[in-house]
């Protein structure tokens, strides 16, 4: 195999992984991402398909994968993994409990891919890394996996909210629109039913939250253009 052969074995082997982890992709897309021309992505996916790989095509949006097709687990290198322990250790200091929990869960399930040498390396640097973190111990929360599922999925969401110095909470019903994490707090920035208006909300003061099954209508807004406009 010349190189030629190598370098695009290698980029019909990251098309096929764009393709799996996107819902749509273009040529165009595509052409830019690897510099080349649209037409040799139009052979690229040619021989994908010739390979037996289930490329559908829609009519000016660009390619997708049939529905349910997956391919075998990749191979991580030796950096990609450090860079995923490092990643572990990081969220391993973040206040919310439940968000750690899944991480762990997510790893776990990384790390059955790995090879073997590779683990025994991350191990070894995951037991020579240190993070320090300014949460106070009793600085925890236990939404944020819940309510990102809220946003992604524009789930109508409850929330008993207690007020600042306060023993006292009130009930909201929310649209979720964003988490943000700054000054050691987790936030949840939403759509509030009762100001009709958006708001930050403290996500160490839930007491309890209710995902519904009621949906929103998406709002026609970005987080940036949120924030352009908040100035």
């Amino acid at each position: 195999m010349n190189g030629n052969d190598t370098k695009r074995l290698s980029r019909l082997t990251s098309i096929l992984l764009q393709l799996q982890s996107k819902r749509m992709v273009t040529a165009t897309m595509l052409a830019e991402k690897y510099k080349v021309s649209t037409r040799t992505i139009y052979r690229d996916v040619k021989a994908l398909e010739q390979a037996g790989v289930p490329v559908l095509t829609e009519d000016g949006k660009g390619y997708y994968l049939m529905d349910g097709y997956r391919i075998a687990p990749v191979a991580f290198t030796e950096s990609e993994a450090n860079a995923l322990i490092t990643a572990q250790k990081l969220v391993a200091g973040n206040s919310d409990n439940s968000f750690i929990e899944e991480l762990t869960k997510a790893m776990d399930k990384v790390k059955a891919v790995l090879r073997h040498k590779t683990i025994a390396n991350s191990e070894l640097l995951a037991e020579r890394m240190a993070i320090s973190t300014t949460y106070p111990k009793d600085f925890t929360t236990k939404f944020l996996p819940a309510l990102q599922s809220a946003i992604i999925n524009f789930s109508l969401t409850n929330i008993d909210y207690q007020k600042e110095n306060e023993n006292s909470s009130t009930l909201r019903t929310v649209e979720p629109f964003a988490v943000l994490n700054t000054q050691n707090n987790w936030l949840l920035l939403a759509w509030c039913r009762l100001r009709k208006d958006f708001r930050f909300f403290r996500i160490d003061r839930m007491r309890r939250i209710d995902v519904l099954d009621e949906k929103f209508q998406p709002h026609k807004l970005t987080l940036e253009e949120f924030f352009k406009q908040a100035k």
